[in-house]
């Protein structure tokens, strides 16, 4: 039974994560502060420590260096800047509070099997940070599970000279994968030549690939090498090669199975060693099921496919590639070096980038040129956080919460909340004690920036739990 040690100074917090670990096989002592675990645990000997980053005397990052053991930090949304931080500092990942059930117990499984992996296996695989040497050197950031599975796959499909299919949404970077594949292999020495087969009219695709002789159509005085010849012994990347037109699809498909080419006008073929990448956006397998795609040509390019996610399912990789953009713009720019506010990071990781990390690059990239200030909100990136759902877009669970029996009034109901701390603090457990608890003293405005929702999710949710704004009447005596 693997143990975890929670360190969490809210006892309403710890005692219900204690709870739900401990129903589902986990072994769990707690603490409220980081003095009293390193006094009362042998911290070396937990599977996982569990620890808030703001705590009485010492932050919960301060354990990272006094224990062999993996720590997870457990941060507001309002304190996403400083879970980055504390990632960078040693701490195996961060979850957001008010966190869903299900998120923490997947990530409490994910941490424990991945580490207990890498202690008992005698040829472990590589570490995450040998696998991001793949990424560091090509300019790929993010260490999402997606993507260092990707990075696994670079690593072991690289030295081959196998055919690769990369398949991603618009945006998510395709070329930057066929570049790390290509600087990991044997060919890195030689050539990379990317062409986007969307650009090219279909009427000069072929003789943009194959080249031609001269006098083999009107217009050609003279003999031209094709792109495939010119990647000879280096590497081909045709990227969105869903485009092609059926006529070069054939072509294609005799230099993949024979390593030659025939120049347009040419009688004579000629050998080629080049490794072929391709790319799309489009389900290829559709397309040649319904004829648009040539089926034998699908299965000669699929013989490796890696999977590109989309930026909105990569989770904390967001912010880590948003302040990477934003220091490179800052410098390409000659400005200061700029930092996000708390709404900006809140638009930033709740917003569901549909044009991916080319979107992303262009919004910093608008923010950095419009704004004078080292600080940079919300606004200059013209993302609206009314349009936002934090918990479709962080993937939780959305089957609405049973309504609270009905209750007298905000001391009545802070009772029930507090009777019994041992019970599970859901969402709207967390919802309704924070709010009952700082509505007199705080803003609707800071009340969402603390609970990183928008003002409007929480009018809506305010409504949906039965408790309003209370407001302060004007007239006495009434």
């Amino acid at each position: 039974m693997p143990k975890i040690l929670i360190v969490e100074d809210e006892d309403v917090i710890r005692l219900a994560l204690r709870r739900l670990l401990e129903r589902n096989d986990y072994q769990v002592d707690e603490a409220d502060s980081v003095q009293k675990a390193l006094s009362t645990y042998n911290v070396n000997d937990y599977a996982l420590i569990i620890s808030d980053l703001r705590l009485p005397g010492a932050a919960g990052t301060d354990l990272i260096s006094k224990t062999e053991a993996p720590v997870l930090i457990m941060t507001s949304y309002a304190s996403l800047k400083s879970a980055v931080d504390s990632m960078k500092k040693g701490a195996i990942d961060y979850i957001a509070k008010p966190f869903d059930h299900d998120e923490m117990l997947e990530t409490v499984e994910r941490i424990i099997s991945s580490t207990s992996g890498e202690r008992h296996t005698d040829k472990p695989e590589p570490s995450s940070s040998q696998r991001k040497q793949i990424a560091d050197a090509n300019g790929m950031i993010g260490s999402c599970k997606a993507m260092q599975q990707l990075y696994d796959h670079i690593r072991r499909v690289a030295p081959t000279d196998a055919t690769v299919l990369v398949h991603g949404e618009t945006g998510t970077g395709k070329e930057l994968v066929a570049r790390a594949i290509h600087n990991q292999s044997t060919r890195a020495g030689k050539a990379i030549i990317c062409v986007n087969c969307a650009a090219i009219p279909e009427t000069l695709i072929e003789s943009e690939l194959f080249g031609y002789e001269k006098g083999a159509f009107t217009g050609a005085n003279s003999s031209r090498t094709g792109l495939i010849e010119a990647a000879d012994g280096g590497t081909l990347f045709l990227d969105e090669i869903g485009e092609l037109p059926l006529e070069a699809q054939a072509r294609l498909l005799r230099f993949i199975q024979e390593d030659e080419i025939r120049r347009i006008g040419s009688v004579e073929s000629s050998k080629v060693n080049v490794r072929l990448i391709c790319a799309t956006h489009r389900d290829l397998k559709d397309m040649a099921h319904s004829g648009r795609f040539r089926e034998d040509l699908y299965y000669r390019i699929n013989v490796m496919k890696l999977e590109l996610p989309p930026l909105r399912e990569r989770g904390k990789d967001i912010l880590e590639l948003a302040e990477t953009l934003l220091k490179s713009r800052c410098e390409k720019m000659k400005k200061p070096l700029m930092h996000f506010s708390p709404k900006a990071i809140q638009a930033i990781t709740t917003y569901i980038w549909p044009g991916n990390i080319r979107e992303l690059e262009n919004a910093i990239e608008r923010a950095v040129i419009l704004c004078d200030r080292k600080e940079i909100d919300n606004e200059f990136l013209d993302i609206d956080l009314e349009l936002v759902d934090i918990s479709q877009i962080r993937g939780r669970r959305t089957d609405p919460a049973p309504r609270p029996a009905p209750v007298n009034n905000n001391s009545d109901r802070r009772k029930s909340l507090h009777a019994d701390p041992s019970e599970d603090l859901s969402l709207e457990d967390y919802f309704q004690r924070f709010v009952l608890e700082h509505q007199d003293s705080m803003s609707e405005t800071e009340l969402a920036q603390k609970l990183g929702v928008s003002r409007k999710c929480l009018w809506e949710r305010r409504q949906r739990l039965g408790i309003p704004r209370k407001k302060v009447s004007s007239r006495s005596g009434t």
